[in-house]
């Protein structure tokens, strides 16, 4: 199957799902997140695009790129590190991050997305691919002071803005080779490819799904990789995924 590039956008006032061809948008008739064949209606110009995504929940996975852990001085995991963002924190393509007052240093995270496109609920490794719906980008912002403060992580991750979500669902792209880059304005920080993650997708699936259930719509995050960094007011981070494309977001106080 060709790779079809789905973007949620805001269309007279509703947000909508509209499929993406050589730079036309077409209306998605229907429910998006079952995947295709899709069919569409009109032709629009959206006034602005959206999260690629309003998942009930944003799952993440640490330290699962091999030059991340060698960076963090840390030994490979024997399993799954799993934490979760709420859907509070995420924001589209273009919106700000905010820089919470008074939390320290705050980093930003480059990280492929998978969105699950069906219920999935203990679902084996080996049929795991059957419940992705496609890939987006990420940045997992996270207050780098308050991660080591606390030791875990739900209040480092979980602020308002902190998961950039998109430009698009990159629908029946495979994610098991991508190139993936962060940008910080015009400097690139990181640069890796998805061959690095130390946990396959079909195993972070099958990892998360035993323990919840995953909804049409829910996000992972699956790792970033080395070359994490702090963000400061005036910046503008991006999130390059090979066949997805670029989530920019400006930083502000």
């Amino acid at each position: 199957m060709s790779v079809q590039k789905i973007y949620r956008v805001e269309h007279e006032g509703a947000a909508r799902y509209a499929l993406e061809y050589e730079g036309s948008y077409r209306l998605i008739d229907g429910d998006a997140l079952s995947g295709p064949p899709y069919k569409t209606a009109a032709v629009v110009v959206p006034n602005r695009i959206l999260s690629a995504v309003t998942p009930s929940k944003v799952v993440a996975i640490g330290l699962n790129y091999k030059d991340h852990a060698a960076e963090r001085n840390k030994p490979l995991p024997p399993e799954p590190l799993m934490f979760m963002k709420p859907s509070t924190a995420v924001i589209g393509p273009g919106d700000a991050i905010r820089l919470p007052r008074g939390v320290g240093r705050v980093d930003y995270e480059a990280e492929m997305a998978i969105v699950i496109g069906k219920r999935a609920h203990r679902v084996p490794a080996a049929s795991a691919m059957d419940y992705v719906l496609g890939v987006t980008c990420i940045n997992d912002v996270t207050a780098r002071d308050l991660q080591t403060r606390d030791v875990q992580y739900t209040r480092a991750k979980g602020f308002d803005t902190f998961a950039p979500i998109g430009p698009c669902i990159a629908v029946g792209l495979d994610p098991s080779a991508l190139d993936i880059e962060g940008w910080v304005n015009d400097e690139r920080r990181q640069s890796s490819n998805t061959r690095q993650l130390i946990f396959s997708v079909p195993e972070i699936i099958a990892h998360i799904s035993a323990v919840m259930t995953l909804l049409p719509g829910d996000v992972i995050a699956t790792g970033t990789p080395a070359g994490i960094g702090s963000l400061t007011p005036g910046d503008r981070f991006t999130v390059k995924i090979e066949g997805v494309g670029e989530l920019s977001n400006p930083v502000v106080e």
